[in-house]
């Protein structure tokens, strides 16, 4: 009886725990079992798992193929555990390194042809592996730049199960497939270079002090006043006047936004972040949420920023 072992992680929120993956073949009909609270999207792995390393030229066994995601009791969610599934059935079968795939921790989801899919959530998976003692990560190609942003861990960019099964030892056949990049990498800057300045404003020295008042000593605002009189250009340049986020709160005000699935390939978010949600927007919209998959909210993604509700029945608020 052959077993394969190595680790993933399991999210919840900005939290994470690692998780063993352990594979087990039997030589019983051909089926493939995951077991270990896993959830709809984690349960059909075994479908997306077959069929890549079919397609990726290092097909599994025929044979009863049980995993177990331990431990059992914690729930797990989502399609980052496929490449930690797959290299635990190679390893249990001797086709890669037991050792090599066992000192990783992997985080990827497949797809049928193979190739790497990024995921999102990556950088606080990786925060929690590194604290958990964890030294080596491999990860999707496409999210290679977004795991290096943690200090203290080797990040792996793998572009397919093959390359991944290669670079564990696995005698495969290498198969060269162009990697699957984020198709938010032309989205929103996660540090803009350029802010409004409060510079720009001309007069309302009071307004101005307030606003250093409460920049300094971190406090609320209400700005109030008649249409026109310039709260939302005040509020816009609150950002401009704080100092750049240290480097634990630059962790994890990019962690909320690789939870939202926004892009942070480009660098740590080293600026107060601004958020200025519609005043329709709902309390799940606010806070976030999720029936299995934690998203934060505006709030949660203002940390270490600016939260600036406009147009509220209430006088406008500024939280900094």
């Amino acid at each position: 009886m052959a077993v394969g072992r190595t680790r993933a992680v399991a999210l919840m929120g900005l939290s994470g725990s690692l998780v063993e993956v352990e594979a087990d073949l039997s030589a019983q009909l051909p089926n493939f079992v995951i077991i270990g609270l896993p959830d709809t999207a984690l349960g059909e792995a075994r479908d997306r798992v077959r069929s890549a390393a079919t397609n990726g030229g290092c097909p599994l066994p025929s044979r009863r193929i049980t995993v177990n995601l331990s431990p059992a009791a914690l729930p797990k969610q989502g399609s980052g555990f496929d490449l930690a599934i797959a290299l635990a059935v190679l390893a249990a079968a001797g086709d890669v390194s037991p050792s090599s795939v066992a000192a990783v921790v992997h985080l990827g989801e497949l797809g049928l042809d193979g190739r790497l899919r990024p995921i999102d959530g990556v950088l606080p998976a990786v925060r929690a592996a590194s604290r958990a003692g964890a030294e080596i990560v491999m990860v999707p190609e496409g999210n290679r730049a977004e795991a290096a942003l943690v200090p203290g861990v080797r990040v792996v960019g793998v572009a397919s199960l093959n390359e991944a099964a290669v670079w564990h030892g696995g005698e495969f056949a290498p198969i060269d497939v162009e990697p699957v990049l984020r198709t938010d990498t032309d989205g929103e800057d996660a540090s803009p270079t350029h802010q409004p300045d409060l510079a720009d404003i001309a007069g309302n020295d009071e307004q101005v002090e307030a606003l250093l008042a409460a920049a300094a000593g971190g406090h609320h605002m209400y700005l109030l006043g008649p249409p026109g009189s310039g709260k939302t250009m005040l509020a816009s340049r609150l950002p401009g006047i704080l100092p750049d986020l240290d480097p634990e709160a630059a962790l994890e005000a990019t962690s909320l936004r690789s939870l939202a699935g926004l892009p942070v390939s480009g660098g740590l978010v080293t600026r107060a972040p601004f958020e200025a949600p519609h005043h329709t927007a709902t309390a799940a919209a606010m806070v976030g949420g999720g029936s299995r998959l934690i998203r934060p909210g505006a709030a949660p993604r203002a940390s270490h920023g600016v939260l600036f509700l406009d147009e509220a029945k209430h006088p406008k608020v500024i939280h900094a």
